[in-house]
């Protein structure tokens, strides 16, 4: 099976771009990503970060 897949891929004539440009969008996402939470306000982030512990206290209430 990984044979006809392998050959049916190198049959098609400019194919080999493609991993190359799955590499640049995947990095460039994770540099993306890298840079919003390093400029992110902490504050934010720590509101954000206690969001499951308050909320299971109330629905511990609630109950």
């Amino acid at each position: 099976m990984l044979k006809f897949v392998k050959h049916h891929m190198e049959t098609i004539a400019g194919i080999e771009i493609f991993p190359l440009i799955s590499l640049i969008i995947f990095f460039l996402f994770f540099v993306g990503l890298f840079i919003y939470i390093a400029r992110a306000d902490k504050k934010q982030i720590n509101e954000i970060s206690r969001i499951p512990l308050d909320s299971n206290a109330d629905n511990h209430e609630l109950s």
